[in-house]
């Protein structure tokens, strides 16, 4: 926090509702607490399946109880995220937050203390539904703190940095602590080391900004969230859960549903416009120049890093051996590359961003192609994996960085909330997405897990491919989005 505070801008006050007095607000500290709600949720996403063996084995757990372990807190943080934005704008930023912390803290304790598999699905859930509410208030509050575009960038950087470096956390720590076994404790400490973090961001979160006396108020769009809840659970459920059920017809039906109901909610939210309503999608987010384009870039390079997360795991682990934690260290370049790029790329002139977006894309996709090619003879390709790790995860932070402000830079501030759930639900379906799509691919070409080596190689070499091909997807859609008009930033 210290670092933080130290690097962003000096203290301003804001007036608390009904209050004379003015609490000062420090950005940097601001931006550490949020940051660190932030990260124990991302890091929650990942660190679990490094534990999937110790639980099956402690807790007698079924195959499909596994399943929903894992994918339990992906279904409702996914699916109430865009509900948690707009709760923010209505009861408070600040005050919303620390309740998700409140509740995400509680859940991890009960998940630690869980006694019966059954037990820890149903915390799983409740965890998800902390960080649904927690997170869109983070992208909310800064929003709010930083009003001029270079701290704004700086800040969004430090966010972007933590979400890449928070999935390849979650696998180390994961696989360190249960390696260690903390007396006997097995699995658990990897939920119940979110408790002191938690209650620590419970303590400074009363130093966060309170809510605007003067903000509109604010209601529930319940027609949209009807709309859009199950559309996002129609297209989550069958992703996270689909390939280990042999892709049943339910699965496909409730895809076809999920599209039905997002060409639904176009229409029903421009009603509930006319109607004096206010759209959990406002029409002034899709229609500001780019914006569309751009979300559409971030969901692609998401969908990439969460399919090569998971394919390049497989591979390591099944393929080639490794165990869960040295499988956890082949992604740390790419992480530290990443940090590296997303806090420094405001040091490159503003006229080359556009030329960095696109660029971004091109060297992530040629990296992930490079480290296909080199495993396809089986090999563990040396000190290349790393160089080329490292490459990827630069190239993904000068699409992403870049990408995200510019996005958000032409949010108009009355909507920010409502932008902060897109933007972050439309992330999380990126990676689920990812997961499934590169996933399946890898699955089915490798036959099984614990395949043979050789054809865990194959599997990953198409299936880089295919990573690649997204990348030229997206590297297209942020080239449309960097040729619209420019943004009030310059960049």
């Amino acid at each position: 926090m210290t670092e933080l505070t130290e690097r962003l801008s000096l203290p301003r006050t804001r007036r608390a509702p009904g209050d004379s007095r003015t609490r000062p607000v420090r950005p940097g500290l601001v931006l550490a607490i949020v940051l660190t709600g932030q990260l124990m949720a991302v890091i929650d996403n990942s660190i679990v399946n490094v534990a999937v063996p110790s639980m099956a084995v402690s807790l007698h757990a079924s195959g499909a109880l596994l399943q929903l372990i894992v994918a339990g807190y992906t279904i409702s943080y996914a699916v109430l995220l865009v509900t948690g934005a707009r709760l923010g704008d209505m009861l408070g930023h600040r005050k919303v937050f620390l309740a998700g912390a409140a509740l995400f803290t509680l859940a991890s304790l009960g998940c630690g203390l869980a006694p019966s598999a059954g037990a820890l699905v149903a915390l799983r859930f409740i965890q998800g539904l902390g960080a649904a509410v927690m997170i869109p208030q983070v992208l909310s509050l800064i929003q709010r703190t930083f009003t001029t575009p270079a701290p704004r960038a700086r800040a969004m950087s430090m966010y972007a940095a933590v979400l890449s470096g928070g999935a390849v956390l979650g696998q180390v720590i994961g696989g360190l602590l249960v390696s260690a076994d903390l007396f006997g404790s097995g699995w658990r400490p990897i939920f119940l080391v979110n408790v002191p973090v938690g209650l620590a961001v419970l303590a400074f979160g009363r130093l966060l900004p309170a809510a605007d006396a003067d903000r509109p108020q604010r209601k529930l769009d319940l027609p949209g969230l009807a709309v859009l809840t199950p559309a996002v659970l129609a297209f989550v459920l069958p992703l996270v859960l689909g390939h280990s059920l042999g892709w049943p017809a339910w699965g496909w039906a409730l895809l076809i549903i999920a599209v039905v109901l997002a060409a639904t909610l176009g229409p029903v939210e421009r009603l509930v416009h006319t109607r004096g309503g206010q759209p959990i999608l406002p029409r002034s987010l899709l229609a500001a120049p780019g914006v569309a384009t751009g979300i559409g870039g971030m969901f692609a390079l998401m969908a990439i890093f969460g399919g090569w997360l998971f394919v390049l795991t497989l591979h390591l682990q099944d393929g080639l051996g490794y165990s869960a934690l040295r499988s956890g260290l082949t992604f740390v370049p790419a992480a530290l590359m990443f940090a590296v790029v997303s806090l420094n790329w405001r040091r490159v002139p503003a006229s080359a961003h556009r030329l960095l977006i696109v660029g971004g894309f091109v060297l992530n996709g040629g990296a992930l192609l490079g480290l296909g090619l080199l495993f396809s003879s089986g090999g563990t390709g040396g000190v290349a994996t790393y160089i080329l790790a490292a490459i990827s995860g630069g190239g993904m932070a000068a699409g992403f960085g870049p990408l995200m402000t510019r996005v958000l830079s032409r949010v108009p501030v009355a909507i920010a909330a409502d932008a902060s759930g897109v933007i972050v639900t439309v992330n999380q379906l990126g990676i689920v997405g990812g997961v499934a799509t590169f996933g399946t691919l890898y699955l089915n070409l490798a036959g099984h897990l614990h395949s043979t080596v050789l054809a865990s190689a194959h599997a990953y070499e198409v299936s880089s491919i295919a990573l690649a091909a997204m990348a030229v997807i997206g590297g297209i859609l942020a080239a449309v989005h960097v040729s619209s008009r420019s943004d009030v930033t310059g960049g």
